[in-house]
Parts: C-alpha cells; sequence; structure tokens
C-alpha cells in the first residue's frame, strides 16, 4: 500500500495541475477574446464617426475608378461589413459610395470608352447587390444632380485590375459618376 499512495499522489498532482493548466488556458481565451466594454464603445464610436464623415480627399487607389481623369470634385464614404472593432481575429471587408464630378471631356470618353446605356434599359439582375443609383447612402444624395439620366456599363464594373466588387452609373449632362465598392 505504501507504494501505491506516491503513485496515487503524483496521479493526482499531475491531474490537478493539468485541471489548472486547462481552466487558465480557457479564462486567458476569454479575457482575450472577451471585449472590454470601454475599449468597444470608444472603438464603435470612432466607427460610427469615420462612416458619417463625408471625404473629399482624392480616390486612392485609382485603379479601382479607371477613367476619371484630372476630375474636379469627388465625395466619399466607407461601411465596415463587418465589426472592426471586434477582438476575434480576421479581416473586415468595407464598402465605399461616392459622387464624383468630372470634367465635361471625362464625362464623354466614359461613356463612350465603356458603352454606357441609359440604366433603364440595363438588366437589374445583372448588377451586384440589385445596385441603383437611387442606392447611394443618405450623406451622399445632396451632391446628385437634380433631373439625372443615369448610364451603366457592363464593361466599366468589370474593367481589370480591381481589387473590388465595381458598380458605376453615369450622367454625361451633369459630368457626374456615382460609384459604389464593395471589398472581395
Amino acid at each position: 500500500m505504501k507504494t501505491r499512495r506516491p503513485l496515487l499522489v503524483a496521479v493526482l498532482g499531475a491531474s490537478a495541475a493539468m485541471l489548472l493548466a486547462v481552466v487558465g488556458c480557457v479564462a486567458a481565451g476569454f479575457l482575450l477574446v472577451g471585449d472590454d466594454p470601454g475599449e468597444t464603445h470608444t472603438c464603435q464610436e470612432s466607427m460610427h464617426a469615420a462612416e458619417a464623415k463625408v471625404r473629399t480627399d482624392r480616390w486612392d487607389p485609382p485603379k479601382d475608378l479607371p477613367g476619371l481623369g484630372d476630375y474636379p470634385e469627388i465625395h466619399w464614404q466607407l461601411r465596415a461589413s463587418g465589426n472592426p472593432c471586434s477582438r476575434l481575429p480576421g479581416p473586415t471587408d468595407w464598402a465605399y459610395q461616392g459622387v464624383v464630378k468630372l470634367r465635361p471631356e471625362d464625362a464623354q470618353w466614359l461613356a463612350k470608352w465603356y458603352e454606357f446605356v441609359p440604366y433603364e434599359s440595363v438588366n437589374l439582375d445583372e448588377l451586384p447587390h440589385g445596385s441603383s443609383p437611387e442606392d447611394v447612402w443618405p450623406a451622399l444624395a445632396p451632391f446628385l444632380p437634380p433631373g439625372s439620366r443615369w448610364l451603366h456599363s457592363r464593361s466599366y464594373n468589370e474593367t481589370d485590375p480591381s481589387t473590388r466588387w465595381r458598380v458605376a452609373f453615369l450622367d454625361v449632362e451633369h459630368q457626374t459618376l456615382v460609384f459604389m465598392l464593395n471589398d472581395h
């Protein structure tokens, strides 16, 4: 019996140590993944402010919106498709929308080069996410020209290279391009 007791103590001791290690790992995991309410609240506030902001800086990278030329004006916003404030690992996809005021010659060139057609003639099932010019976010709506006659080009949407899905609508008369981009 005396030889069994040290063995039993060793087995129980090892089991207790293993149990403490597992419980410690689980607790550390919860602390790592669990959001600190103050930190999450601050992050959420910053995200709301960033999403509400209408930006006017030039679009970069320009390859996402080819053929715009030296446009005089742009207004755009971004929105997170997921939760960038989560502590879980993984990328966050982003959606972007904007209204670009073009030079008249660039609007005409775009319409011709990419074969823009009247929006009314487009098969709406071909547009990603059921996009339309009316889907522009509310803060960008004031930059849309009144009485627009929108055109659409499937070839513009599919032009390479693009790191994002693209949908664009063009009004040649008002020299305005509306764009919607989504990370893929």
